[in-house]
């Protein structure tokens, strides 16, 4: 019915009804949204926290085109490659959207020959997807990235990320979470000795990757219908990807007949034997969890990956609790700067991607819930005045504040009523009034008022700025 609507709807513009007015429609384009000042409040306070943690792991901040060549994504995301936006040709260069911005710091790395450097990366990224908006997805987002690069020793920078993710997610209190580490050797060694052929590791390994939102039952039928792998096979996976936990599991996989007998899966366990070594020294072990079901779908990863998901208590009965989605998720990708480098350098890097659209939709919803009020500026005193014909004395004041650094506001009226003023006051959340009157002219005060408790002090004019500032300063 829809798509008959919308022909006909078609063709009624085409006939140009309606004394040709064109009946314009007012929305976004689908899967993007618009951010009231409310939202982009949270959006400017969730930045701020993972900015202030970027820095202080010493990261330095890096910017690249919106677009890039078609060539430079394609063939970087395996199954993922149909959800690239591509541009119309503008003559002469074939264009594509950012589709993360992984690939774009391995051209940027490539491109100038830079062997080494921590940095983060926050920007807006393109995908041709089918959004579902409630939670989260959408086709224009925001990405923040943070990636360390360079040829240094085994798991220090992949435990770093693992910290960084663990801080973020502790700061924002979003509740209980849960970091999932795996290995892409581990689970290529899974495959090989599971009977997988070369050829299908990718496609299998982007199923396994449904497992946290598939029954293993549906998983495995879409492997064999699907994907042409037998059902011994399929079997012999499904006896891996549901164990989880920690260095335990780590020591028996190693003692693992089939498995220790894999070069790759014995160098990842390794690895990772070495990297829960590091984590209980960061005191974040316990929240880390090893388990094999996680495949993270993206082509490029080489080594460890890991993604963090929030945990919901259902209620008191459920002994398990129940993942609400992936808000954060990275690990290492050693090859991807080597395919731009046309000498084939590789550059190994290991990276970390925090959610921040499903971030926001959390908080948003729970700003929501609690009706808690949400101040969209940061004024720290209106201008006042309590009689007629001050507007002169408004501005000169206001003039002395904004150039001393004050977050000043003034109604824009000549002769506003006081009520009206500390109305303005309330409604907007700015804390301070600083009135002028003619008395105070005369005696060189302001009298400053606190609009919460409506106390009032006359403030000597060359020390209202101080004042200001000593009341308005946060904890």
């Amino acid at each position: 019915i829809a798509k008959e609507v919308a022909k006909l709807l078609e063709m009624k513009a085409q006939l140009g009804g309606d004394e040709g007015k064109h009946k314009f429609v007012l929305k976004t384009p689908k899967g993007t949204r618009d951010y009231s000042p409310k939202q982009m409040a949270i959006r400017e306070k969730v930045f701020n926290a993972i900015i202030t943690c970027f820095k202080r792991h010493g990261a330095e901040v890096i910017d690249t085109p919106v677009f890039e060549l078609k060539e430079t994504l394609t063939g970087k995301y395996g199954e993922d490659s149909k959800l690239i936006y591509d541009l119309k040709d503008q003559g002469g260069e074939l264009l594509s959207l950012r589709y993360d911005l992984t690939v774009p710091f391995a051209r940027y790395l490539a491109m100038n020959k830079i062997t080494n450097i921590k940095r983060y990366h926050i920007a807006k990224v393109y995908r041709r997807d089918n959004p579902a908006m409630t939670r989260g997805r959408y086709r224009e987002f925001y990405q923040c990235d943070f990636d360390i690069a360079g040829q240094f020793d085994p798991m220090i920078p992949d435990a770093e990320c693992l910290k960084i993710v663990h801080e973020i997610l502790s700061d924002l209190q979003l509740g209980d979470f849960l970091i999932k580490v795996n290995d892409r050797r581990i689970l290529d060694g899974m495959f090989a000795v599971c009977g997988v052929s070369d050829s299908k590791f990718r496609t299998i390994c982007s199923s396994v990757d449904k497992l946290d939102k598939m029954p293993w039952e549906e998983v495995r039928s879409e492997m064999v219908g699907e994907k042409g792998l037998s059902p011994e096979a399929a079997d012999h996976i499904g006896e891996y990807v549901q164990l989880r936990g920690g260095p335990d599991l780590i020591e028996r996989l190693l003692q693992d007949p089939k498995l220790s007998q894999n070069k790759l899966a014995k160098e990842g366990l390794g690895d990772m034997k070495l990297l829960f070594e590091y984590l209980t020294l960061f005191g974040i072990a316990g929240k880390i969890s090893f388990d094999l079901s996680l495949a993270r779908g993206l082509d490029y990863y080489t080594g460890v990956i890991f993604e963090a998901v929030l945990l919901q208590q259902e209620n008191d009965h459920v002994e398990e609790p129940v993942s609400v989605g992936s808000v954060a998720g990275g690990g290492r990708y050693d090859g991807l700067v080597g395919m731009f480098d046309p000498k084939g350098r590789k550059v190994p890097c290991v990276g970390v991607s925090i959610g921040i659209e499903r971030i926001f939709s959390i908080l948003e919803q729970r700003v929501e819930a609690s009706e808690e009020k949400i101040r969209t500026t940061e004024t720290q005193v209106l201008v006042a005045s309590a009689q007629k014909k001050l507007l002169e004395e408004r501005l000169k004041l206001i003039s002395e504040l904004w150039d001393a650094g004050i977050k000043a506001e003034v109604l824009y009226k000549k002769n506003p009523k006081l009520l009206n003023q500390l109305q303005y006051c309330e409604d907007t959340g700015i804390p301070l009034v600083a009135i002028v009157g003619e008395q105070e002219l005369k005696d060189g005060v302001v009298k400053l008022r606190v609009v919460a408790t409506r106390e009032e002090v006359n403030v000597r004019r060359e020390s209202l700025v101080e004042e200001i500032r000593m009341r308005t300063s946060q904890p």
